[in-house]
């Protein structure tokens, strides 16, 4: 039998109130030794809270008390509202302690629990610890679209299209003898079917990556020494995160900074000055790394010549426009501030383009692995004639959708996964 668990639910006090929740199989007993009944189920009742050791009260509270297996967590489950002082919620928690059988939740064990009883898939689970991260409204939307279950409901049809698939495919291949059993027009049924779905499948590869969503859209600023690079990063993010100076190659290494412009996140990378040739041993690896930086960067802010734009979708940008004469790109004085409005409004209509709307998810790289071998499961059984391997491929992608919703997942990942929660969720 599963341990019974509490723990503080609700922020750290003190608070106003304070949210103590009680999940297992003596939920019902623990919450009846402190109130001394139990109320109706979910129902609120008022109950004076007393130590089970010496009948001293604790707190005047709310209680609530949900018989599984229809709960959050899909056990017997109990809240008690009480005020939310720092002694109050310390003497609550030190009388549940003295309760046999009942110990105190690790993190994310109450939303670990939901998922093995199947209160909650995989993607549920990560959506809601992207919602617990989350630090800008697009974040938000997307992680609350994912924990609410918007991609576990496409899986479950691509699953039930899935097993029609299979059905007819094991129908054929076992009963092929029996009179109700239509062999003919089957492998092209079978092969459209699954073409179908897997082109299907694939078009939800172009949903943006939800780590682009909580990490930030990559802006990379480049070009050569002394063009303006380390001022214009810290003009953009707020503050002096840069060392600005005239010596040119000032700058030797990456320099990453997070920032959120109306309410988008972004990661500045101000990086070392490109140019033909150095004898400086350091400054010719800060230039690797900014080659490398160019390479992964999702937006460009090029502050070099026109025509060695490291790539055609770089932004060129006309730096220091308030000490040089400016030929091409987009005018910036980071010093006066002109041209700093339109630069940080590109950098927004850019990163629109990247990032889910406000109806969409995000998927992560498991989930877009997932989704990858799913699709090519598919392609495989639509191009294959011999149904033994298209069983077999159906099979396989079967599987997929298992280890996408988390039937297949191994410990390992779940405990990585869950450890990322806080205590009492």
């Amino acid at each position: 039998m599963a341990d019974t668990i509490f723990a503080l639910s609700s922020g750290a006090p003190p608070a106003a109130i304070a949210v103590i929740r009680i999940s297992g199989p003596s939920a019902a007993a623990v919450l009846q030794g402190l109130a001394g009944h139990l109320p109706e189920p979910r129902r609120a009742r008022l109950a004076l809270l007393k130590d089970p050791r010496n009948g001293m009260p604790l707190d005047r509270t709310l209680i609530l008390w949900f018989p599984g297996p229809t709960t959050a967590t899909g056990e017997d489950l109990a809240e008690i509202h009480c005020h939310g002082g720092r002694a109050v919620v310390a003497g609550i928690e030190d009388a549940l302690k003295s309760f046999s059988g009942l110990r105190l939740a690790a993190p994310g064990e109450f939303t670990r629990r939901a998922f093995a009883h199947g209160r909650m898939d995989l993607n549920e689970v990560e959506g809601l610890a992207d919602l617990l991260a989350a630090e800008t409204q697009q974040q938000r939307r997307a992680a609350l679209l994912m924990s609410e279950g918007h991609f576990s409901r496409r899986l479950e049809a691509w699953q039930t299209r899935l097993l029609d698939l299979s059905a007819m495919v094991e129908a054929v291949l076992d009963f092929s003898d029996e009179d109700d059993v239509p062999e003919a027009g089957a492998e092209a049924f079978v092969a459209s079917g699954a073409r179908e779905l897997a082109t299907e499948v694939r078009s939800v590869l172009a949903a943006p990556s939800a780590e682009r969503l909580r990490d930030g859209i990559r802006v990379v600023l480049a070009g050569p020494p002394n063009a303006g690079k380390s001022t214009l990063l810290n003009a953009l993010v707020g503050r002096d995160a840069a060392i600005v100076s005239e010596v040119a190659g000032t700058t030797r290494d990456r320099i990453e900074v997070p920032a959120a412009l109306a309410g988008t996140a972004f990661l500045f990378t101000d990086t070392a000055g490109l140019r033909d040739s150095t004898s400086d041993a350091i400054e010719i690896i800060g230039m690797d790394r900014a080659r490398a930086a160019l390479e992964s960067a999702d937006i460009i802010l090029w502050l070099g010549d026109a025509a060695e734009l490291p790539r055609p979708d770089a932004i060129l940008v006309a730096a220091q426009c308030d000490r040089r004469a400016v030929a091409q790109g987009l005018p910036i004085s980071a010093v006066t501030g002109e041209g700093m409005a339109e630069l940080i409004s590109t950098l927004l209509e850019r990163a629109a383009a990247l990032l889910p709307g406000e109806s969409e998810y995000a998927l992560h790289e498991r989930q877009r692995r997932g989704v990858l071998s799913l699709a090519e499961h598919l392609s495989s059984a639509a191009a294959s004639g011999d149904f033994l391997i298209v069983a077999e491929e159906l099979r396989h992608a079967r599987a997929a959708i298992d280890s996408l919703t988390g039937r297949a997942s191994t410990e390992h990942m779940l405990d990585r996964l869950f450890a990322g929660f806080c205590i009492g969720k």
